[in-house]
């Protein structure tokens, strides 16, 4: 026979699956403000079905909002649940329930908004040097070869703006030879640039 807590980590992990495509929405922002979007959605996908009492205040504001609005929208039915009245309590709810069954569901998505904002401040930072390299591709025709050195370079401008990854960037400037580790193409030899070794 299953324990209560069986049951609902069985609960829990099938909310969780069934909103796995709001929650991979991440992936595709481009601010902090549309992760917050897509957090709060996911938040809401999970409560319906795990504090679904919980949840019908902010249904009903969802819905008195649409009909009011007469449009819609994903941005639009976030915006209106956080101003239901019952907006707060619906998340102490499920965040007590994640807690319950040994998931920090608030941890858990710090670390992805994180992550993305990390990769959008780096890839950020790179552009100038991706916009060089694809400038100078497309002048030499665009081989097979001068596309993969580029795409080594562009990727190593994307890393040296990443913190967790300095001293791997360190690594790789000394073993090429970089002058500066912060202008890869200053003094850059394509034959130095080897992918197959370990530090890369």
């Amino acid at each position: 026979m299953s324990t209560l807590l069986e049951k609902k980590e069985i609960e829990f992990t099938n909310a969780f699956n069934s909103n796995r495509a709001t929650l991979a929405g991440f992936a595709n922002c481009a601010s902090r403000e549309e992760l917050h979007v897509v957090r709060d959605g996911f938040f809401l996908g999970l409560a319906s079905e795990l504090c679904p009492i919980e949840a019908v205040p902010v249904k009903q504001k969802i819905v008195q909002d649409m009909v009011a609005a007469q449009s819609g929208g994903f941005k639009k039915t976030i915006e209106s649940a956080r101003l239901a009245n019952g907006w707060d309590a619906m998340l102490e709810a499920l965040f007590s329930k994640a807690l319950f069954v040994g998931t920090d569901l608030q941890s858990m998505w710090l670390g992805l908004e994180e992550g993305r904002i990390e990769w959008l401040t780096a890839v950020s930072a790179a552009h100038n040097i991706k916009v060089v390299l694809k400038t100078a591709v497309e002048k030499d025709g665009g081989s097979v070869g001068d596309t993969s050195d580029a795409m080594m370079v562009w990727i190593y401008a994307i890393c040296i703006n990443v913190p967790r990854l300095k001293k791997e960037c360190e690594a790789w400037a000394t073993l090429v030879g970089m002058k500066n580790p912060m202008e890869p193409l200053n003094g850059y030899d394509s034959e130095k640039w080897d992918p197959r070794k370990k530090e890369w």
